[in-house]
């Protein structure tokens, strides 16, 4: 945002910002159909728009088209707040930008996620927000479940549907020196290239041995059991075991 003055042809360094007994009054006329208060509310609380889209520029989307939406969110705010209510404006009008923002955001994502989950996400979102506001506390799946009279594993599978992507390569730490990214951290250090490629070689390592060597090593390595038991289900004896293992070891890692 530095930098940047105009956002969809607003001067954002010429934005006003009202007090709060002066957005109250202008809530209260526009309550009673003053259209012109109702101009002059959305245009003293741009700012707010601004400061809330900031939040969202590191996702890489047109900035004129967030303070749009995020516009929006404010006249729904501003349509929806009860005047009766001891709440300043800014804390319910925040949550309503934001949450417009966000629905912007999952219905323009390159995940296309169905109608039907996201309508099942936004229960659960108001699901919990209702939980939240009679207990006080962050409600669990099951009783969100409850609530909507839904299994559990659809209130799972709704919640995951809507979470934002996120890169491997977004950067979540630096301290001057190489940046450490998503990829670093969630990184499987099993499955490398080199695990890969090695997989590979034992895999042609094992087709140079015999049908009976492979058999006793899968006993003896996958089934975990002794060369005693090996020789008895096999039919020879433990020594014959012991030197067609060691041969069988031998031939692999000549391979290797």
């Amino acid at each position: 945002m530095q930098g940047k003055v105009e956002i969809c042809g607003v001067n954002t360094s010429k934005l006003k910002v009202l007090k709060n007994e002066e957005t109250m009054e202008l809530l209260r006329r526009t309550k009673q159909g003053d259209k012109a208060a109702r101009e002059e509310l959305i245009a003293g609380n741009l700012r707010l728009v601004l400061s809330v889209i900031q939040k969202f520029l590191s996702r890489g989307e047109n900035v004129d088209d967030l303070f749009q939406v995020g516009c929006v969110g404010l006249i729904k705010a501003i349509d929806n707040f009860d005047i009766t209510q001891p709440v300043r404006f800014s804390t319910y009008g925040v949550p309503m930008i934001i949450g417009e923002i966000r629905r912007y955001l999952r219905d323009n994502s390159a995940i296309r996620v169905s109608r039907s989950m996201r309508d099942t996400a936004y229960r659960v979102l108001q699901a919990k927000d209702k939980l939240i506001a009679q207990t006080q506390k962050e409600p669990t799946v099951e009783q969100i479940a409850k609530e909507l009279g839904i299994p559990r594993e659809e209130v799972i599978f709704a919640m995951d549907a809507i979470v934002d992507p996120v890169s491997l390569y977004e950067p979540i730490y630096s301290d001057g020196g190489d940046t450490i990214c998503v990829m670093d951290q969630v990184s499987d250090t099993r499955n490398t290239d080199d695990s890969w490629i090695e997989q590979i070689a034992l895999k042609e390592a094992m087709k140079q041995l015999g049908e009976r060597e492979k058999h006793i090593l899968s006993l003896r390595f996958y089934e975990g059991k002794t060369q005693m038991e090996v020789s008895s289900e096999v039919g020879i004896s433990q020594a014959q075991v012991s030197r067609l293992e060691k041969n069988a070891i031998n031939t692999i890692k000549k391979s290797l």
